[in-house]
């Protein structure tokens, strides 16, 4: 269950929290894609693409997250990590054979436009998202959802969100930042938190890594 938090205006806010089984590797924020020059994000260092991509100098920025549906054929699937990438190049969703890849939800903003595509593995449905704040988890804009539902008004009240994601991991399905320990033995947890303002005089960027005791990481473009 991942997270995306989206203020509409000037500027824009934008907030990712990215959950997902901790000993999958990855890599913090950079310009890793020399196909993709200047775009900045956190690299999933198995598949090679990104949960949150942002690109300072269009002002854009494009967040994926999981979907529910019907998953790709294991013989054609390809990883969902490029289409965040695709998306701040094009400034629409990308242009490829969505039936490759598993259910996802891709929130694409620049200054003027905040939209959302979802596709389920059958059918792709494409929305602005509404002014104002918004929260969008792995079943889409879902204002019944239970971290929704309790943090949505947080976030709207909040002149910082910094301080929304302070608490500590809980598997709480309510929970913002969550963790939890599975038979198996393995952690799927919330790595990671990437806040993105966009506005026309210039981009911010601020990456925390949740898994590094130093904490935050802050950069700016």
């Amino acid at each position: 269950m991942c997270t995306v938090i989206v203020k509409t205006g000037q500027p824009l806010t934008l907030m990712g929290v990215r959950d997902e089984f901790a000993d999958r590797p990855w890599e913090g924020p950079g310009e890793h894609w020399p196909e993709h020059p200047g775009v900045l994000g956190g690299r999933d260092l198995k598949a090679g693409g990104t949960w949150l991509a942002v690109d300072p100098a269009r002002r854009r920025a494009a967040a994926l997250l999981n979907g529910h549906g019907r998953p790709a054929a294991e013989a054609t699937k390809i990883s969902r990590g490029d289409l965040p990438l695709l998306a701040v190049a094009a400034n629409d969703l990308p242009d490829v054979d969505l039936t490759r890849y598993d259910p996802f939800h891709l929130l694409l903003a620049d200054l003027t436009r905040v939209r959302l595509f979802g596709w389920d593995g059958e059918r792709l449905s494409a929305a602005d998202v509404p002014d104002g704040t918004s929260m969008i988890v792995n079943t889409g804009l879902n204002p019944e959802h239970e971290r929704v539902a309790a943090f949505r008004p947080r976030f709207e009240d909040a002149a910082d969100w910094r301080e929304l994601i302070a608490a500590a991991p809980s598997a709480d399905p309510a929970a913002l930042i969550i963790r939890h320990e599975l038979p198996d033995g393995r952690v799927f947890a919330s790595l990671s938190v990437t806040l993105v303002t966009l506005a026309a005089e210039g981009v911010t960027y601020e990456f925390t890594d949740l898994t590094a005791d130093s904490g935050r990481i802050g950069s700016k473009a």
